[in-house]
């Protein structure tokens, strides 16, 4: 059975992690996804919607040009078939006549006999449009392709939503394309508006070109950058926190302060209790030194007095007395165990210091380890133990150099003292990617797995073959005593500097325990 020398506090057992669905569903970054994906989304859908109402919007408008496009045609049908060149002003006037308000009205032919788009003829135009004009017009209106709906039979046409610039530079809205099969050729009526009547509206355009959804358009996105700067700020105040965190816990942020990187004014409360905290936290953990300074020289002075005088009281004893012997042996045994116990209590106490703040400085631990091992090598020939290092040079990490010590040197001791004689302790140091992975190995007993898990309990400590045990005091007094504290301080301090420690039985016999640590 092991003899563990860890400890702490009456340690509890671990807070369960928090799981990671969990986490992720009330994480910042997840929300902000999530906020992005319904601004990307919601647009789409409106658009979807508003263009499928604009469409049904349009269809009616259509409709309703086709309507009067047909009347017109059915109004012009009586003149157009009896058509000579003499009954042109005739049809002029009555196209006069039908073009009311905005309407536009262009008059083709195309004579029987003949097919193409380009075989139509301008015969006459409501506004009447000038000589010069005529055929710059034909050629533009057949450019535009409405012609292409009319059969050679004189079918099809309807209604057309086509923006369309005419050669007087004005733009308008070709609105409907209404044929006339008669004996004289194929009439085409076409019908168009002045596109200023349809400032707002889609017609003869895609919709996302529409003056509103422009203007709504802008307001959305005004609205997200809005949203999103906000959480982009929030997300920088954070991380300019996190960033001082670090630099305070690695032993810096002195002269710096979370009010100071505070940019949010609704969040200065917070960061003020933050540095409160921090001052707080950094003046515990100094009057822990100092007190543990102060009670271990309060303790040491009345225990050095006691052990002077019990020398002349030993020398003074009848040699024959052997009930005083005993009885003087005994008082120099607790009182090796009380110094002990003040040492070990102000190593406790040191070791919650550091933990509250610890120290972050860049430490060589290759360095530290070897020269560590190398005077381990006395205590190690004592005991017939063979001590051997394979250790990768120049492994960094950040820590106090007290606390590191301490470390190996806990493992180190523990390794030695349960390795029988002829035994081999091994300590190894290598880089394992972004880490620092330190392992000591031994050829000892190992550990009862019922007490695995205890090992690293402040003040567990079991030793097979001594009568000393959880504190306990008996007949026999071992010469140096072991108070459950050593593994303890190893696990408060890895985990103090961001590590973690992994211990178990080696098949083959003996305990291995694995430092991780986070290089420099």
């Amino acid at each position: 059975m092991r003899a563990s020398d860890t400890g702490g506090a009456a340690s509890p057992k671990r807070a369960t992690t928090e799981p990671a669905r969990s986490r992720l569903l009330r994480s910042l970054a997840t929300k902000l996804v999530l906020l992005i994906g319904i601004f990307a989304a919601v647009p789409l859908i409106l658009y979807a919607h508003f263009q499928a109402a604009d469409q049904a919007k349009q269809a009616l408008v259509l409709r309703s040009i086709r309507n009067q496009g047909s009347l017109i045609a059915i109004a012009l049908q009586p003149v157009l078939a009896r058509f000579t060149g003499s009954t042109v002003p005739e049809l002029r006037d009555l196209l006069s006549d039908l073009a009311t308000g905005q309407t536009r009205i262009r008059l083709l032919l195309r004579p029987t006999g003949l097919s193409g788009p380009k075989a139509f003829y301008f015969i006459a135009a409501a506004p009447p449009i000038g000589r010069t004009n005529l055929e710059a017009e034909r050629t533009d209106l057949i450019s535009t392709g409405i012609f292409d709906q009319l059969r050679n039979t004189c079918d099809g046409g309807g209604p057309v939503a086509i923006r369309y610039t005419n050669p007087n530079g004005q733009q308008e809205v070709l609105t409907s394309v209404t044929p006339l099969n008669l004996k004289t050729g194929c009439w085409v009526v076409v019908t168009s508006q002045p596109s200023i009547g349809f400032l707002g509206s889609s017609l003869g355009r895609p919709y996302w070109q529409t003056p509103e959804l422009r203007i709504a358009a802008i307001v959305y996105l005004l609205m997200v950058l809005i949203v999103l700067s906000l959480f982009f700020s929030i997300w920088r105040n954070l991380s300019h926190f996190s960033r001082l965190a670090r630099r305070i816990q690695a032993g810096g942020g002195d002269g710096d302060s979370f009010a100071a990187r505070n940019r949010i004014p609704e969040l200065t409360g917070v960061a003020q209790e933050f540095d409160q905290m921090v001052a707080r936290l950094r003046g515990s953990a100094e009057s822990i030194r100092t007190a543990a300074e102060a009670n271990a020289h309060a303790f040491k002075g009345p225990i050095a007095v006691i052990a002077q005088s019990l020398e002349p009281l030993r020398r003074s004893l009848d040699r024959g007395d052997q009930r005083a012997h005993r009885a003087c042996e005994l008082i120099g045994r607790s009182l090796d165990k009380l110094d002990t116990l003040v040492n070990a209590a102000r190593r406790v106490d040191e070791a919650i210091a550091e933990t509250v703040s610890p120290p972050r400085f860049e430490i060589d631990l290759s360095r530290l380890s070897e020269q560590l091992a190398a005077d381990a090598v006395p205590a190690a020939q004592s005991r017939n133990v063979v001590l051997r290092h394979e250790i990768q040079p120049k492994i960094r990490v950040r820590g106090g150099e007290e606390m590191l010590e301490m470390v190996v040197s806990n493992l180190l001791d523990n390794a030695i003292s349960f390795s029988p004689p002829g035994g081999v302790v091994r300590i190894t140091l290598r880089r394992a990617g972004r880490d620092a992975r330190l392992v000591v190995e031994d050829e000892g007993p190992g550990v009862d797995p019922a007490h695995i898990d205890e090992i690293f309990d402040r003040y567990f400590s079991h030793r097979p073959g001594s009568s000393y045990d959880l504190g306990g005091a008996g007949d026999d007094l071992p010469g140096k005593q072991h108070f459950g504290i050593g593994l303890w301080l190893v696990r408060r301090n890895v985990e103090a500097l961001g590590g973690r420690v992994v211990a178990k039985n080696r098949p083959e016999r003996g305990f291995r325990v694995q430092i991780v640590l986070p290089t420099f």
